[in-house]
């Protein structure tokens, strides 16, 4: 439904490019969140899609129809693309009901209000058609800003963090809400994020981006678990970033053997997951002989599970492994595991590491 080649965009003769060379593709059907610090050019690549700014290389197609690119410049009304902004944008003097109809072309006032009306059923909000936005909270005039985008029929439609100024409790039950409608429709949709959790439960597939550039693009599970590089392993959540020495499908580490995703071989960084790692069992009261010995220097708990960081005991500490004692290990467990902080104790690898590789324009 939407592709970009070799998109590129500067702001200023000499400033840094926002974003560079940007390949990408978007399926019918699909929605696709861009992730990434502030500044990597995210918000950038949407507005060039729908046409808000002019690439200075490269194409845009949608729907099959080059919109931007050299010689061919379409301008945003004409391109079939609904927006949803940041701070939703409804007009404060039209009620719902005028807001949604408001960008339905032809059919006359009241064909446009009963089309509107459909909508605002398909989002939940018949019910609230009358009021104007001052008097919806924060979620139902998200709603309404999805459904006016939605009214328009369009080929895609463009999100720009549309869930930053709800509350934690709003965002998340807003968010689901949101997704299922777009599901319903079958609408293409590209959301913009720097939230990491929201990006992983949003989206059919996630791109990485970094300085302008595309570092990784997946499904949250092949991004999260699969990372390629350092930069996308640490961006998609907490991870243990290991120096090894590879050979086949095992790296000899600090915390020993681990066991890789894939084949690598000599020198490598690895990434593993703090829920791939556990402790292990005591035996009198004392910790298993012959494994990664640390101690535990912090407990994070939030509820669903805990959070260790732990320093890596080197031999010279009384710990197995050649790790220097500055090394720090992040393991994950269950609520209720007994270990507290300053305990001495052994760490189980559970899970496979991945080897990672430069990023997009590093060395």
């Amino acid at each position: 439904m939407v592709t970009v080649t070799g998109l590129s965009k500067r702001f200023g003769a000499h400033g840094p490019m926002a974003v560079h060379a940007f390949d990408l593709s978007v399926g019918a059907g699909e929605i696709l969140c861009l992730l990434g610090p502030s500044g990597c050019g995210k918000t950038t690549l949407l507005r060039l899609i729908a046409g808000f700014e002019r690439p200075e290389g490269g194409t845009v197609e949608v729907a099959g129809r080059v919109v931007a690119g050299p010689g061919v410049w379409v301008q945003p009304e004409r391109r079939r693309i609904g927006f949803v902004f940041q701070d939703f944008a409804l007009f404060p003097h039209l009620n719902v009901l005028d807001n949604v109809a408001f960008g339905i072309g032809g059919a006359g006032r009241t064909g446009r209000r009963a089309k509107a009306a459909e909508i605002l059923a398909l989002v939940g909000l018949t019910v609230f058609q009358a009021r104007f936005p001052h008097q919806l909270s924060g979620g139902q005039q998200q709603r309404v800003a999805l459904a006016r985008a939605l009214a328009t029929g369009p080929h895609i439609l463009l999100l720009d963090e549309p869930f930053s100024n709800l509350d934690a409790s709003l965002r998340g039950v807003t968010r689901d809400e949101v997704r299922a409608i777009l599901k319903q429709t079958g609408t293409t949709a590209i959301m913009v994020t720097h939230d990491q959790e929201e990006a992983l439960c949003f989206a059919d597939r996630i791109a990485v981006m970094r300085d302008g550039q595309l570092e990784q693009a997946g499904t949250p599970e092949v991004v999260y678990f699969a990372p390629k590089t350092a930069f996308v392993a640490s961006f998609l959540g907490r991870t243990n970033l290991l120096r090894g020495v590879a050979e086949g499908m095992v790296a000899d580490t600090s915390l020993g053997s681990v066991p890789l995703a894939g084949p690598a071989s000599g020198r490598v960084v690895l990434s593993l997951r703090p829920e791939h790692l556990s402790f292990g069992p005591t035996v009198n009261g004392q910790p298993t002989a012959g494994a990664a010995r640390v101690q535990v220097v912090r407990r994070e708990f939030k509820g669903h599970d805990v959070t260790f960081e732990c320093r890596l005991l080197s031999a010279a500490d009384g710990g197995s492994q050649a790790g220097g004692h500055n090394e720090r290990i992040l393991v994950n467990t269950g609520p209720d595991c007994p270990i507290s902080e300053g305990q001495i104790a052994t760490v189980l690898v559970n899970g496979t590491a991945v080897a990672l590789q430069a990023s997009a324009g590093q060395d």
